[in-house]
């Protein structure tokens, strides 16, 4: 019986990427259903940070001190160790990252490297006799589709905030690690790395969001948008709509070709509730919409339907915001 493998992604300040964590806890808990050992793995130039976060979610966690990912793009350098580990005796079952940037691309480049296949954006996974069941959200979070791999073992990424981050009850170890024989691709030199001014938490992270559709009318539509998201200390988020539109900077997309949400508030301002939109943030705790359309397709999901005009509500609701706060 195979070990259950969790390659945590790079995140800020030497840690973990939150994608990461989630996956770990999925597979922590499948390991847990299946009896199967679960263990993280760290590649980094100084893998001690992430390594000991990751250990709050997984009994076991192997750091690999590789120098080029400094400087290099991770994903090239990561997956050169991972296909070495996995050549070794112990073969793992299923190897687990999250469909984050980085995270994809190290998926890609070990299955081209090892010959195994990849399911991505998996939304849960099951044991079978066969190995791991993955389910997968396809055409728009139309339907559900069940996937498995025909060799038993393969890669899986994991969607972002399809499960919530949980420690375990007791914190791992960390043992260092090297693989053997580490296969080599070519090396991707990062040359300049660029921070966007003014830039908050990532959005995938945030609490609570306020987010406009194309009912804001226009960029400066977005002002009683991000003044809510200031009151109530959360982000602010947009259809794909209004990014297309020049309104709002791509990093804000929420949806089937942008971020995956997971908020406890969900505030739309004239969104109607597209299916690509509602994919990206259904599973937040609670919507609460306003617009001026009874019939939007938002009504139908939302917790909270408010059918009026969004700057009348939103200056109202912010009225009342400040006044709270004194």
């Amino acid at each position: 019986m195979g070990a259950l493998w969790v390659v945590a992604e790079p995140g800020a300040d030497g840690g973990i990427a939150r994608v990461s964590a989630e996956a770990a806890t999925l597979a922590r808990d499948l390991g847990a259903s299946t009896g199967r050992d679960v263990i993280g793995i760290v590649i980094a130039a100084d893998p001690g940070i992430a390594a000991k976060e990751l250990a709050t979610y997984l009994p076991v966690v192997w750091a690999i001190t590789e120098p080029e990912a400094a400087e290099h793009a991770w994903s090239a350098v990561a997956a050169g160790h991972i296909a070495a580990l996995a050549g070794e005796a112990d073969q793992p079952d299923a190897i687990f990252v999250g469909a984050g940037a980085d995270g994809r691309d190290l998926a890609g480049a070990v299955s081209a490297l090892t010959g195994v296949g990849v399911l991505v954006n998996a939304t849960a996974v099951t044991w079978t006799d066969g190995g791991p069941s993955v389910e997968m959200s396809v055409f728009g979070g139309k339907l559900l589709t069940t996937s498995g791999f025909t060799g038993g073992r393969g890669i899986i990424t994991v969607r972002p905030n399809v499960t919530t981050a949980t420690p375990a009850n007791a914190p791992g170890k960390v043992e260092a690690r090297a693989s053997k024989s580490a296969a080599r691709l070519p090396a991707v030199r990062v040359v300049e790395r660029v921070s966007e001014a003014g830039a908050q938490a990532p959005i995938e992270e945030a609490k609570i969001i306020v987010a406009g559709g194309r009912g804001v009318g226009g960029p400066d539509g977005f002002g009683i948008v991000e003044q809510l998201a200031a009151e109530l200390g959360g982000a602010v988020g947009a259809t794909r709509a209004a990014v297309d539109s020049g309104w709002i900077p791509y990093s804000q997309q929420i949806g089937q070709t942008g971020k995956i949400v997971k908020p406890e508030l969900y505030l739309a301002l004239g969104i109607s509730g597209a299916i690509q939109h509602k994919v990206g943030m259904r599973t937040s705790g609670a919507i609460v919409a306003v617009n001026r359309d009874p019939d939007a397709p938002i009504a139908e999901f939302a917790d909270l339907f408010v059918v009026g005009d969004l700057f009348e509500v939103g200056s109202a609701l912010l009225e009342q915001l400040r006044a709270r706060s004194g």
